[in-house]
């Protein structure tokens, strides 16, 4: 009840701003234990149903996308929202600044946002230590994986593989991200040519270090929203052939229908939340149907709540995720959506 108040304190200032303060604060209450378990008791659904995929057991179906914790800061807290799972990053093997500010930009009329991030982060080294020791509530922890911003498209395989050989230990899955559309040239290696030696070396890695742990590390490749159907084919295709575990559909998207006479809309970037939901559910169905069952694919884009989450699992999630919609619906998002698949009121459902 008192989220819409905070939200409009915190649009009042710039969105990272506002974003590095909610980060902060939910960090905060994620360390201090009893602040934690009020947090989780406010917003856990008891006896939500679990889900198998890629060979984890997850807690609940709705996941936090790669994006809103880009460095590890705030998973422990974020954890006590009910999220089943959560992706930190995106993560590149060293520190960068990403793009020059301002790079993110509110559309509160559509409940949407542009940004032009660019991969900023502490890089590989500060993240594994932030993932490092105990996990809440047995959440699944995923990290979302990128190449340098100067690292050549060709020499892609050497940054990802850096990256696993970092995190596998640390994580439940990774999530190799190719479809940013703000690092220049990235979206390039979800072409054939480079996308096959790609996923090869990601495979044969992949498959040693299993090895060396003993167990499986589910490797899932993040596709854009704005592949032509022949295109998207043939990049399920290659993720198929080369033996990799899962899809997570979509990523961001550089179009601007329903927004095209928003002040912002010219702005460079990738657009989130409701006008993505549309579209990104369109190409998850299409995903789906291509692979007839091969792997399974998590949803994300445009998830506000609980008609968007049961839109995505409809057309074939099986997981799903948010990130926008945490920022408009707020911190009851996961609760509601659990609630709404039991037929449950939200607050009864504490």
């Amino acid at each position: 009840m008192l989220y819409p108040l905070t939200r409009s304190l915190l649009f009042h200032l710039d969105p990272e701003r506002a974003h590095a303060l909610a980060l902060k604060a939910i960090a905060r209450a994620g360390a201090i234990p009893p602040l934690r378990a009020a947090l989780a008791a406010q917003f856990s659904v008891r006896d939500a149903d679990s889900v198998e995929a890629f060979g984890i057991r997850f807690p609940n179906c709705v996941g936090l996308a790669a994006g809103y914790d880009k460095d590890g800061e705030g998973w422990r807290g974020l954890a006590a929202l009910g999220f089943g799972h959560i992706e930190v990053g995106t993560v590149t093997p060293e520190p960068q600044p990403g793009n020059p500010r301002p790079r993110v930009f509110r559309l509160p009329e559509k409940k949407s946002v542009i940004n032009r991030m660019g991969f900023p982060g502490r890089g590989a080294e500060w993240v594994s230590k932030r993932l490092r020791g105990p996990r809440p509530g047995g959440v699944i922890l995923g990290v979302n994986i990128g190449k340098q911003k100067t690292t050549p498209l060709e020499a892609a395989i050497d940054d990802y593989t850096v990256l696993m050989d970092v995190f596998a230990p640390l994580a439940d899955y990774l999530a190799i991200n190719i479809s940013s559309p703000n690092t220049p040239g990235l979206r390039q290696l979800q072409e054939r040519r480079f996308l096959s030696g790609l996923l090869g070396g990601a495979a044969a890695r992949k498959e040693v270090l299993e090895q060396g742990l003993g167990r499986r590390v589910p490797v899932l490749v993040k596709l854009a929203p704005d592949l032509e159907p022949d295109q998207l084919k043939t990049a399920v295709d290659v993720i198929v052939e080369s033996g990799l575990d899962g899809i997570i559909a979509t990523n961001t998207t550089i179009g601007r229908t329903g927004v095209e006479d928003h002040p912002v809309a010219s702005e460079a970037g990738g657009l989130s939340g409701a006008a993505l939901s549309e579209l990104s559910t369109e190409i998850l169905a299409a995903i789906v149907q291509h692979l007839g069952g091969a792997l399974p694919v998590i949803g994300v884009g445009g998830v506000m709540g609980p008609k968007e989450a049961q839109d995505k699992l409809d057309a074939g999630a099986t997981l799903v995720q948010v990130f926008t919609g945490l920022i408009y619906a707020g911190p009851a998002i996961v609760r509601d959506i659990l609630a709404a698949q039991h037929g449950l009121n939200s607050i009864a459902a504490r």
